[in-house]
């Protein structure tokens, strides 16, 4: 079997775990040329796939030399969040297929530039939203479909994650997460838990998003961290950092639905992406990972909740998802619990096969969004600001791709 030729483009934290964890150990796929603006990761990747798969990749620290290659089907693209567009876009233009990393967009026309590119070019395009293909977000989904929740009225998710370290020892790390939480106040990092709430709410099929809301509280959590922890820093110390501890967004659909998502990195707390489906008939709630559905319990058993934390586990002989009963009789494999592995096989697959991505150019325009039109909100004040339609209208007869 002929194998895909893949490129990978950045190779920092993200990229380098891909590739070690995932890429290198699929079947279907060669890794023939690594690329990162530092030359010390692509040596190392260069390195790592030679010790795992016995042959050893070209390597640049030009994205643009790996672009001009005869040897690269599809790139993988986990740069800087700053470069994900711009490479995809100049890939695309290359015919060289898209799996594209997550993160959020910093103006509307990128989004617009990334939609024009895949429909100017017709290049297979990929986001790469691993949080799709998450075990509890796809059993949510298939209950939904099935109609136990009801009517979803409304969802809700976040990004909540301690990354104060990270955030604080940026440039030790070269990692860009420390430029944007200094001059930035925005919904940074959306699409994790957009991402399985848009699959539930048919956004781009049959529904969109029509308005959003947001306000940030004020930044004081990395100036604690610093003062705490780096205090020989004191550049770190002294540093104004822009981006709100917590902020809160709120969308309205044009189906009528409501989605709430918080984002909260900068203080101390434990990993939660807050996933939460209602509806008329039930609900599903990941931070007790709990289901509710209406008419099983008696008052007195609501009242008596917690002894319910944890009775989605009940649900998943009969709810889980078909791509999660394959996995778990195959094996998962893969970095984060199985999603890394499950979002590239979905998109070296379809690429393969000549199929759509099922989350596609128009996902990955309208997901991202949310930071720079969270950005222009919190600025006003929590003024409301129109989401854009990528889809030109076709979102209203536009037919739902599998996961």
């Amino acid at each position: 079997m002929k194998k895909l030729s893949v490129g990978i483009i950045g190779l920092g934290n993200r990229g380098y775990g891909l590739l070690k964890d995932a890429i290198l150990r699929m079947p279907s796929v060669k890794v023939t040329a690594v690329c990162d603006v530092y030359e010390d990761r692509c040596e190392e990747a260069a390195r790592l796939t030679e010790e795992l798969c016995g042959h050893t990749p070209a390597w640049t620290t030009d994205y643009r030399e790996l672009l001009a290659r005869k040897d690269v089907e599809a790139v993988v693209v986990s740069c800087a969040w700053e470069s994900h567009i711009p490479v995809a876009v100049e890939a695309m233009q290359a015919g060289i297929a898209v799996g594209m990393e997550v993160g959020g967009a910093y103006s509307i026309r990128q989004c617009w530039d990334l939609v024009e590119a895949y429909e100017r070019t017709g290049t297979p395009f990929m986001f790469l939203e691993n949080c799709c293909y998450g075990r509890r977000e796809l059993m949510a989904l298939n209950m939904v479909r099935q109609g136990l929740f009801g009517e979803v009225v409304h969802c809700r998710g976040g990004y909540m994650h301690d990354l104060r370290e990270e955030v604080g020892t940026g440039l030790e790390k070269r990692h860009y997460r420390l430029r944007n939480y200094k001059f930035r106040n925005a919904e940074n990092y959306p699409t994790h838990e957009l991402g399985p709430i848009a699959k539930i709410l048919h956004i781009n099929h049959g529904n969109r998003m029509l308005t959003l809301t947001s306000m940030a509280s004020r930044a004081e959590g990395m100036h604690a961290f610093a003062k705490e922890r780096h205090p020989e820093n004191e550049s770190l110390v002294q540093t104004r950092f822009a981006q709100g501890d917590v902020v809160n967004t709120i969308i309205k659909c044009a189906g009528g639905e409501t989605i709430l998502l918080t984002l909260n990195t900068t203080l101390p707390r434990f990993y939660s992406r807050d996933f939460t489906v209602c509806g008329t008939k039930g609900m599903y709630e990941e931070e007790n990972d709990t289901v509710f559905l209406d008419g099983k319990y008696t008052e007195e058993e609501e009242f008596d909740f917690r002894k319910y934390w944890g009775n989605a586990k009940e649900y998943e002989e009969e709810y889980d998802h078909p791509i999660w009963k394959d996995f778990l009789n195959d094996g998962v494999l893969g970095g984060h619990g199985g999603m890394d592995w499950l979002v590239l096989r979905a998109f070296f697959d379809s690429v393969i096969e000549k199929r759509p991505c099922p989350v596609d150019v128009y996902d990955a325009a309208s997901w991202m969004c949310i930071t720079a039109l969270s950005e222009e909100s919190i600025a006003l004040g929590g003024q409301p600001v129109a989401v854009p339609d990528f889809t030109n209208g076709m979102w209203m007869n536009s037919e739902e791709p599998e996961l």
